[in-house]
């Protein structure tokens, strides 16, 4: 058995290694096998073969399964692919392991845009997705002129994201304690990450939005992966490192932001996802598609064990990815400390 697959398509062959399909692969089957599980689970337990029925538009339950439970399910899958991606980007961009959105402070303004939006604004979807995209644009900007010594790279700027994420979550703290009681509350109950309640009509336009996101990264991975050799031989290439670099920020604050803005910032899922499907897939670097099938999966599991653990009443999504993550962040800092 070779280590590599040849993937044809007419005239044309493509020369793969085999570990990143097969991991792939297996991603894609472990979140048909969740998604299917969660599409069961809800209120009350659905018989698979229900389940298959009312996806098929026959039977007593299709409200319940195609428009209640499948909306989570695709949000779950989706969302924790965009957080894949764009923890992917990150740690690319500064090739540290800590190099995630939720680490250096973008989800932090990106739930900062947000709850402008809540306080002053009237939190209109549209008016959720810019403020939510500039509070991470600000955050990426601050923690990056803060680290100019380092470009984007280094852990100088691993340190001053995980500044600019205190202060930030200071200010949101100070936001929500002045906000009407009300509108504090419902700040509150958000901010945990929360996939409770959605449905199609909100989920159109960030589909929309990461899927160009997607498509993008799809046409900037090869220019990213040259970086990852070093910036002298990704010039030599071609690669415009300043417009790259730019895009690539673009893309995984837009990532962020979309998900923050409807479903609150679930933290962690950016930080692991990239490191994990990198160790499944064996690669070298952090590579795209294992990084966001594995954040698809990581979210759909916890959302599924946020609705299992205290039946009937579903936890927010966040405080079931928070205590996974902060178990992972202690064994990825462990690591670290012990290679130095």
């Amino acid at each position: 058995m070779t280590g590599h697959v040849v993937l044809r398509a007419g005239a044309y062959s493509i020369r793969v290694a085999r570990r990143p399909v097969v991991a792939s692969l297996a991603l894609v089957a472990a979140a048909l096998v969740v998604g299917f599980v969660a599409l069961c689970f809800g209120a009350s337990w659905s018989h698979p073969m229900e389940v298959l029925a009312a996806l098929a538009g026959q039977g007593d339950s299709v409200v319940v399964i195609r428009d209640w439970r499948l909306p989570r399910v695709a949000a779950a899958l989706i969302f924790g692919a965009a957080l894949g991606l764009a923890g992917a980007i990150f740690q690319n961009l500064t090739r540290n392991a800590l190099g995630s959105p939720d680490v250096i402070g973008l989800d932090a303004g990106s739930y900062t845009g947000a709850l402008f939006a809540i306080t002053v604004l009237s939190s209109t979807p549209a008016q959720l997705a810019v403020s939510s995209a500039a509070g991470g644009l600000a955050a990426a900007a601050a923690v990056y002129f803060l680290s100019l010594r380092s470009g984007l790279s280094g852990m100088r700027l691993i340190v001053i994201g995980i500044a600019v994420n205190a202060m930030l979550t200071a200010v949101n703290s100070w936001i929500v304690l002045r906000a009407e009681l009300e509108v504090a509350m419902a700040a509150t109950g958000w901010s945990a990450g929360s996939l409770n309640g959605v449905d199609w009509a909100e989920l159109a336009l960030p589909f929309g939005v990461i899927g160009a996101l997607a498509l993008l990264l799809v046409a900037l991975a090869p220019g990213m992966h040259q970086t990852g050799l070093g910036d002298d031989l990704a010039v030599a290439s071609g690669v415009r490192l300043n417009p790259l670099r730019l895009l690539l920020v673009l893309a995984g604050v837009g990532c962020t932001a979309t998900v923050t803005a409807v479903a609150g910032p679930i933290v962690f899922i950016a930080l692991a996802a990239p490191q994990i499907g990198r160790l499944l897939a064996g690669t070298s670097g952090v590579a795209l598609l294992p990084a966001a099938l594995t954040g698809g999966v990581l979210l759909l599991a916890a959302d599924l064990v946020a609705q299992v653990l205290f039946a009937p009443v579903a936890l927010p999504v966040g405080v079931v990815t928070t205590v996974i993550g902060g178990g992972y962040l202690i064994w990825l800092l462990v690591r670290k400390a012990g290679r130095a």
